[in-house]
């Protein structure tokens, strides 16, 4: 046998110093007040002008990855052309000088990107290799 639901809402409401302010709103959901007078003629908090706000926020540049494809037997040139043009937007002679030092120095740096970016572009190289028969291995390091 409690008291009735309505009841104890009226009574929170009734016993709270804003509740000609927030009628509907109980005692333990609404804000403080600041009582009217001279200095605060509207009773609004902060008399209801606004307020300027600092926030301080340390902003950091993301943290960036080179992407490298590695030299392997099997890979043909004219594939890594393809994934460099296809994949990582490279012109065509661009393309063609990134593969030769591929095939020439054993790696070659496809681009720096974020993280999601590098990894997002790792896997898609992988996916087509793969598709495609081949073991072009790419990797990621942090710059």
């Amino acid at each position: 046998m409690g008291s009735h639901p309505e009841t104890t809402k009226r009574a929170l409401m009734n016993t709270h110093p804003d509740n000609h302010r927030f009628p509907d709103v109980p005692a333990c959901m609404a804000g403080p007040s600041e009582p009217a007078g001279p200095s605060n003629p509207s009773g609004v908090p902060d008399g209801g002008r606004d307020t300027e706000i600092l926030i301080e926020d340390e902003v950091r540049e993301p943290r960036m990855f080179r992407v490298l494809l590695h030299n392997d037997d099997y890979t043909t040139m004219e594939f890594v052309v393809s994934i460099l043009v296809e994949v990582f937007r490279r012109t065509p002679d661009e393309a063609t000088r990134i593969m030769l030092a591929v095939h020439e120095k054993g790696v070659g740096e496809c681009g720096v990107y974020t993280a999601e970016v590098a990894e997002t572009k790792v896997a898609l190289v992988h996916a087509r290799a793969r598709r495609e028969g081949y073991p072009l291995r790419c990797t990621l390091e942090e710059v």
